[in-house]
């Protein structure tokens, strides 16, 4: 999720905030264009290192997360897998090649193609206001659900308040909250500033967001995102857990945050509750690069709505150059052109990645929510190479 804005690469935000989407591997394509290519199972099995496997290393070796793990396509068409460091800190285990891993704020992306394809059937109006299906709900200092479109929720220009407490989380991560609940702590904050003033990411937009599409179907939205994205697109490792559903199912490596002791704490198990609508999804590399390479396709929604998500405002405070759409972002690679996606942060796992309009997809996860900026920066940069290359 990112407690502060996401990044593209750094949604950290889970955390929604460092920086969705976040959005944040390789010189395959490079490799690919050459016609010499480490086998697809796993990139150290070759004699040489790629840059791919060179940058997860030093995510481990020389930021010291306990594991990383990658997925990126080339201009093949074909998947490449890495992995580096363990799954577990305790046993040594490796870390499993394309494992599942919580995708914090990836679900954004997920929830607003919900919303969209609702739009497109008409049951959801972009600008329509927050009252119109929830009446009465947003109510604060300077909060008012009349005042507020579905647009902004979705594009973070609501100027609502965060509702993301992270040390809370970490506090009582098994914890169950009702989305109520979540708005209920938003809610006793002051607007950051007048609905369309400015950008400024908060998971609320996310928890409304998910609230209204509840109400509009009359469906959990869960079942929402796993009928209209997940088996539409065949996504067999990725899944919105209901709530109560702590585990992660399939092969995976350990989330770790660092105690005070300098240790390394499991949070591997959490109650998905806690991000729901803005950062819930469980997934793996490989599904994320195909969730995000099929809606820039076009497979997810009509080209009207597509081209609305993908109209950008700049996104203050993060990477210079990330402008954020409808849960989507953009971000310049160093090459030229842009990549699309969001990324995700929440206790034990961070994702960074992006698309191109050429097919090249790259994304990596880190096992442990880092505190540096550094290690995000290594990461964002590593996502660039890996696509440029």
């Amino acid at each position: 999720m990112n407690d502060h804005a996401p990044q593209q690469h750094r949604p950290n935000r889970l955390r929604g905030r460092r920086r969705a989407v976040a959005a944040t591997v390789t010189a395959v394509a490079a490799a690919v264009v050459a016609g010499v290519l480490v086998p697809a199972t796993t990139a150290s099995a070759g004699p040489r290192k790629d840059v791919v496997q060179q940058s997860i290393d030093a995510l481990v070796q020389k930021d010291g997360v306990p594991g990383a793990l990658a997925t990126v396509k080339g201009r093949d068409g074909r998947n490449h897998t890495y992995t580096s460091g363990v799954g577990d800190t305790k046993t040594g285990a490796k870390v499993p090649v394309d494992g599942q891993v919580r995708a914090g704020s990836n679900t954004k992306p997920f929830t607003a193609v919900v919303v969209l394809q609702l739009v497109a059937e008409g049951k959801i109006g972009l600008d329509a206001n927050v009252d119109t299906y929830l009446p009465g709900l947003l109510r604060g200092d300077g909060i008012d659900g009349r005042t507020i479109t579905v647009r902004q929720l979705l594009q973070h220009t609501s100027g609502l308040p965060e509702y993301v407490n992270k040390d809370s989380v970490l506090k009582e991560p098994q914890r169950y909250f009702e989305p109520r609940e979540l708005l209920d702590a938003a809610l006793t904050q002051k607007a950051r500033f007048a609905p369309g003033a400015k950008w400024s990411y908060s998971n609320t937009n996310y928890l409304v967001a998910g609230m209204i599409i509840q109400k509009v179907t009359g469906r959990p939205l869960g079942e929402e995102v796993n009928k209209r994205i997940v088996e539409r697109l065949g996504l067999r490792h990725t899944y919105f857990p209901v709530p109560g559903d702590m585990k992660i199912r399939e092969t995976h490596p350990k989330g770790y945050q660092r105690a005070e002791d300098g240790s390394w704490r499991e949070y591997t198990e959490l109650d998905p509750s806690w991000g729901w609508a803005a950062g819930g999804v469980i997934s793996t590399n490989t599904d994320l690069n195909t969730f995000f390479s099929a809606l820039l396709a076009g497979r997810l929604m009509p080209a009207a709505q597509l081209a609305e998500m993908r109209t950008t405002v700049p996104a203050e405070g993060m990477a210079p150059g990330v402008r954020y759409g409808l849960g989507l972002m953009s971000r310049p690679l160093s090459c030229g052109g842009l990549s699309w996606g969001h990324g995700g942060a929440i206790p034990g796992f961070q994702t960074f990645g992006g698309v191109t309009e050429d097919g090249r997809a790259a994304n990596i996860a880190i096992t442990t929510l880092p505190d540096s900026d550094a290690t995000i920066n290594h990461a964002d940069q590593a996502v660039d190479e890996a696509l440029c290359r």
